[in-house]
Parts: C-alpha cells; structure tokens; sequence
C-alpha cells in the first residue's frame, strides 16, 4: 500500500496520514475518542442496551489501525460478551507501522489481533472471534445475520465508491432486526441513502471536533 505517516492527536493518542489520498485514518482532534464516541459509545453500547443481548456478530468496514477491533474486544472481555467480529481491509499495515500505535500500553491483545491470520477465523479468547478479509469492500460477500455495522471507511471525499448506494446496500442487507449501522459521516446523501435502504436515520452529536455522526438501525 502507500506509504503512511504516524501523526499523534489532540489527545495523545495515534494515528495514520496518507499523503496520496492527504487523509487521515482518524480524527485530528482525538483518535481514541472518536473511536470511543462513535463506534462504542453509540454503536455497541446502544445495541447492547436496545437488546438487551450478549452475543453479536459485528461487520466493519476498515480495520485499519485496529483500534476500533481492540476497543471492542477490551469492552467484550470487560462485559463479558459473546463478540464475532469481521472486518475487511484492502490495505493491511506492514508489522513496522502497527508496533508504533500506542492506544493499548502494553495490552497484548492489541499485537494478537494484528497478528491474527487474515481470511480465516481466529479466537482471540473466549468473548471473542476474529475474521479478518484482505480484500475490497465492493468485492466481500457479507453474510445474513450481521447485528452491528462499524462503517469507518475514508470520506465520501477521499473514497466515493465507498459510499455508493449500491455498496451501503450490500452492507445493510445482512442487518438483523434491530440491527445497527454507525458512522463518523454525517452527509445528507448517506441519511437519504441509508432512509431508502429502510433504515431508520438518527443524526447524533458527533465527536469532539466534529458536529454530528449518524446512526442507522434496522426496525
């Protein structure tokens, strides 16, 4: 892949720049909190207490850093939750780029979930099975029966076809009852898009730094 710069965020914590795209893998303002209030805080948290269950199979699209998959697994561990979690990448990062990340100190499950094979099924413990895809979002099968969806691709500015209806669709279908979609994005044609995939929009206060995030659920 491109070449990627370690850069750190207001909040002390990494993250990655790609100078072809002149993107970052996360907010400037706080990679850690933003990952927190959109995908945790918003996305599992809200489906965990809207169900009231303990086992999901949770789809994401960019494991990138891994911070979003790490964050989940301490929070699956913590709960003690039941947690299948696959995510697609077109770009994995080399072992020189990850080891420089410093969201989990010292934690060693942060260097296991790199480390995990990838397009096999890996128990990281108990609470939870990773499913790591190399491969293009518009090329994965996704499988019936996918309960939350941690949409963290680059914006609709840097990657559009990401943000296709067509490809927003073959991510939503698989959704359960009451299941979840979360996003940083907040664009207008996303909340249409997704309204016209029979989801029911929320537009939520984002992140520090960033005005408004959407979340998306199944009814």
């Amino acid at each position: 892949m491109s070449l990627v710069e370690l850069i750190t965020t207001d909040d002390g914590s990494h993250s990655l720049f790609r100078p072809d795209l002149n993107e970052t893998y996360h907010s400037r303002h706080g990679a850690l909190q933003e990952s927190q209030h959109v995908f945790l805080n918003n996305g599992l948290n809200f489906w965990l207490e809207k169900t009231g269950r303990n086992s999901l199979v949770i789809f994401e699209a960019g494991f990138g850093t891994g911070l979003n998959a790490w964050l989940t697994y301490r929070d699956a561990r913590d709960k003690k939750l039941n947690v299948k979690y696959i995510s697609v990448e077109a770009f994995p990062l080399q072992r020189d780029v990850w080891t420089q990340l410093n969201y989990a100190a010292g934690d060693p499950s942060f260097n296991d979930l790199h480390e995990a094979p990838w397009n096999e099924a890996t128990s990281i413990d108990d609470c939870f099975e990773l499913y790591k895809i190399n491969g293009k979002l518009e090329d994965v099968s996704i499988a019936e029966g996918i309960d939350l969806v941690y949409y963290d691709a680059f914006a609709p500015a840097k990657q559009p076809e990401l943000w296709q209806l067509a490809v927003l669709e073959r991510v939503c279908r698989p959704l359960n009852a009451s299941g979840v979609f979360v996003t940083y994005c907040a664009k207008g044609q996303l909340k249409r898009d997704l309204r016209t995939l029979g989801l029911e929009v929320e537009t939520l206060q984002g992140p520090p730094g960033k005005k408004e995030m959407v979340r998306a659920v199944r009814t």
